[in-house]
């Protein structure tokens, strides 16, 4: 995982100690030398949508990085207090300004290099009008053949679609879980 370890402990401000703690557990944790917290790092979840209408998928050009000016589904961090449901209902107004639907649970993508679980939802769209948000250069419908595929953002995106274009062709959505090394 390539997030920075953690140096300072998050309730005093001593420095931590990585080692395996003394309570059973088995993984080594950051452990404060003055009060003795544990500091658990966990995975992040990113959020988003699968958003259709007819044959063709909503997709966002960024204009953030990482990847600024590639196509992805409006997704992005779960907040504090919020469902991942709701998290993806955000992010799909914040990024596409789209008018819609929520549905079902569509895929839940571990990516462990980066300590990060996506989870993406259908939704219906009830609109062709789009109003991007700031992280957002064009919001734009796609078919499955007018797909940029070597545009794609990121691998979870593209896994994604691969597996929602495949379900529709079936007739029949399931819930898919992916492992991305």
């Amino acid at each position: 995982m390539h997030r920075s370890p953690i140096k300072h402990c998050r309730n005093c401000g001593t420095p931590v100690i990585y080692r395996v703690p003394d309570d059973g557990d088995t993984k080594e944790r950051a452990i404060c030398t003055a009060c003795q917290t544990i500091h658990y790092e966990n995975p992040l979840n990113v959020v988003g949508t699968v958003p259709h209408l007819g044959d063709r998928i909503l997709l966002c050009k960024r204009n953030i990085e990482p990847r600024k000016g590639k196509w992805t589904l409006p997704a992005g961090f779960m907040e504090l207090g919020e469902t991942t449901l709701q998290g993806a209902a955000r992010e799909t107004d914040e990024e596409a300004g789209a008018q819609f639907e929520m549905e079902a649970l569509f895929s839940v993508l571990s990516v462990p290099r980066v300590g990060q679980v996506h989870l993406f939802y259908r939704a219906r769209l009830l609109s062709e009008q789009f109003n991007p948000g700031h992280e957002t250069m064009e919001a734009q419908l796609f078919t499955e053949a007018q797909i940029p595929w070597d545009e794609i953002a990121f691998r979870t995106v593209r896994e994604t679609l691969q597996r929602y274009f495949s379900d529709r062709r079936l007739g029949h959505f399931q819930v898919h879980t992916v492992d991305i090394d």
